[in-house]
């Protein structure tokens, strides 16, 4: 018999932005107050703020997650149809960001038991055309970078990280997004989110930095005067305002967070593939997935009790339509499993100990 408490969301963006309503309310007075709308001081407040925080020389707000990869992948300026190394379980849009630079992803798979890019397979993938790797920070866990960035100096590639999961996640202390050129996003349902698009660029190279401000600004330094073929990809000054807002608690998400990855990992029986802890890595749990050979029996389980689950992701890039004539064709087994199995619990700031209890106690059920 199903239960019949209160539903649980996946998420409720409401909810988890209850908290900071007043102070989004003061954040959007000032801006109204002070008629400056675009790369106004709100931007420029945030991005300081956001570069000290993340351990990084410089920030440059841009409109969203895709285009600050695009625009990593453009400042780097590297030759039409070089190849960039991307895993092979990320979301489509860091694939995007690589075609539509006019480049060739040439897709790795992961390691099953992080989801993160085999780093023992990078080697493996380089070419005399290949110019970088683009990692991806899976649900908040860092890549294993050190043997990433080994493999990159020994081959001469530059390091783009997909920040998008991973915003305060760290790898032997040290932040995601400071090893090489970081693009974040800033997605309502991150942990670090904000009211609508909004993403970043992370870097400590003065020079990339100037071509990514450019960029992101009609190629223009100097308004009316342009030096390159730019962009209109500018964080919004209304975003940035209440980005300042969120990252002021973004320790306490993220800790919150933490407290209910720590009960699922305890509660859930060992039926269930719990994602790896190691000392080396600290996860900020954007997502808490699981895995179970019927994962879609156990949705439709925990949907019947009342709690709602999502899936990260369905469809491997692979296998989607928009890639077909795009990539080689190839299989990726390892991506396919995981794509097949995977089940994303909720983990939201809105959720409560008591909730996970509960989903804790319908799962062990199953």
């Amino acid at each position: 018999m199903a239960d019949t408490a209160p539903v649980i969301d996946y998420e409720n963006l409401r909810k988890a932005n209850e908290p900071f309503f007043d102070e989004y309310r003061r954040s959007f007075d000032a801006l109204l107050e002070s008629g400056w709308f675009i790369l106004g001081g709100a931007v420029k407040r945030f991005e300081e703020e956001f570069a000290r925080f993340n351990g990084s020389r410089h920030c440059i707000g841009v409109a969203n997650g895709l285009d600050a990869l695009i625009l990593c992948l453009r400042a780097l300026k590297f030759e039409r149809g070089s190849e960039v190394i991307v895993p092979s379980n990320t979301y489509i849009a860091t694939i995007l960001s690589i075609l539509q630079n006019d480049l060739v992803p040439v897709l790795v798979e992961p390691d099953i038991r992080t989801y993160n890019i085999d780093p023992a397979k990078v080697a493996d993938a380089v070419t005399p055309r290949t110019r970088a790797v683009m990692v991806v920070h899976l649900y908040g866990k860092s890549c294993d970078m050190d043997p990433i960035m080994a493999a990159a100096r020994t081959h001469g590639l530059a390091v783009i990280e997909d920040c998008a999961q991973s915003h305060g996640a760290m790898y032997k202390g040290k932040m995601t997004g400071t090893f090489g050129y970081g693009a974040f996003s800033f997605y309502p349902t991150k942990n670090l989110g904000c009211l609508g698009d909004g993403g970043a660029v992370t870097t400590d190279d003065d020079g990339f930095a100037r071509s990514v401000r450019m960029l992101r600004n009609y190629g223009s330094e100097k308004k009316y005067y342009n030096e390159v073929v730019g962009y209109n990809s500018r964080l919004d000054e209304a975003q940035a305002g209440f980005l300042s807002v969120k990252l002021r608690h973004l320790d306490a998400i993220t800790a919150h967070k933490r407290r209910l990855a720590q009960l699922y990992h305890d509660g859930l029986k060992d039926d269930f593939v719990k994602p790896a802890v190691h000392p080396d890595f600290f996860d900020v749990y954007h997502i808490y997935n699981v895995r179970h050979p019927k994962r879609d029996e156990l949705k439709e389980h925990l949907l019947k009790n009342g709690i709602k689950t999502d899936i990260h992701y369905p469809v491997p890039p692979h296998r989607q339509k928009a890639m077909e004539g795009v990539l080689d064709g190839r299989e990726f087994p390892i991506s396919a499993e995981i794509h097949a199995t995977t089940l994303s619990l909720p983990i939201s700031y809105c959720h409560t100990e008591a909730d996970v209890r509960r989903v804790i106690e319908v799962m062990n059920r199953f």
